[in-house]
């Protein structure tokens, strides 16, 4: 109207009507390079992880930006993520019933993960993971793992953790209804709790800590040799329970959450 009529702006505001304030206004935009050359580099290092994982570890570092403002910078840079998982159906009612948890040690879940070195020779990976506070008391690689080195292991891990699980979870795989595992089990007052065939969803926290694992280590790095991948394996388990952020324990690590949980108790009521 302005140029078509040779009108003021306060005139073409009248005739609209409009408030001149939205003619003269004029966003103010902060300048955003320190905080996106920062979010890109924890992208790179850590390809795996969301713009909520990030705004929590740029929190650490002292950024005061708000979610909006680094969800904007996030897709502004391309770092999104397009990795959509097929939804699971709702499965029927468990076996048995679940215990409600409500400390660390009370149960455990365990499974097996398959990958390859550079020259094809596979391996197998046994995880373990603590249901409660997701901390993985260990990973044990090896070419061919048996009963025996289930049992094996799970003596170290719970050497290292100073507890006995009261339950753990498995499925139903040759290595976890050996004899070895069940004498095991049945001298340390362990109940070994199995899902049903066919039935991942009975046992979903070794589920989902396998997803990570495979994401944020299996896909990302190249294995040479055996001891290579029980390098590389250990290194990340230590970040998984020491520096990464979870959802699930309110942007804490498995050893801070520890902690708060031993001081204080009553104050930690997840949901």
């Amino acid at each position: 109207m302005i140029i078509a009529y040779q009108v003021s702006r306060r005139r073409a505001c009248q005739t609209l009507p409009m408030h001149r304030s939205a003619v003269y206004y004029k966003p103010h935009r902060r300048d955003q390079t320190l905080l996106a050359m920062r979010m890109r580099e924890i992208a790179y290092t850590r390809i795996r992880y969301g713009y909520r994982r990030i705004e929590i570890m740029l929190r650490r570092e002292g950024f005061t930006d708000n979610h909006k403002r680094v969800r904007r910078v996030y897709c502004e840079l391309g770092l999104n993520l397009r990795t959509k998982r097929p939804r699971r159906n709702r499965s029927a009612q468990h076996r048995v019933e679940r215990v409600e948890l409500c400390r660390a040690q009370q149960v455990w879940s365990m499974d097996f993960v398959a990958d390859q070195l550079f020259d094809g020779r596979k391996f197998r990976i046994l995880t373990i993971v603590d249901n409660f506070a997701k901390k993985c008391p260990g990973l044990l690689a090896d070419q061919h793992i048996k009963g025996a080195d289930v049992v094996a292991f799970l003596e170290m891990a719970v050497q290292r953790e100073r507890a006995v699980p009261e339950r753990i979870q498995v499925d139903n795989g040759s290595e976890f209804i050996s004899k070895e595992l069940d004498r095991w089990a049945y001298e340390n007052k362990v109940v070994l709790d199995f899902s049903r065939p066919g039935k991942p969803t009975d046992n979903p926290y070794i589920e989902s800590f396998n997803g990570k694992f495979r994401d944020e280590c299996l896909s990302v790095n190249w294995f040479t040799s055996l001891n290579d991948v029980r390098q590389k394996i250990e290194d990340w388990r230590n970040e998984y329970i020491g520096f990464r952020p979870h959802y699930s324990l309110s942007g804490l690590t498995p050893l801070e959450f520890l902690a708060l949980k031993e001081n204080m108790p009553e104050t930690l009521l997840l949901d």
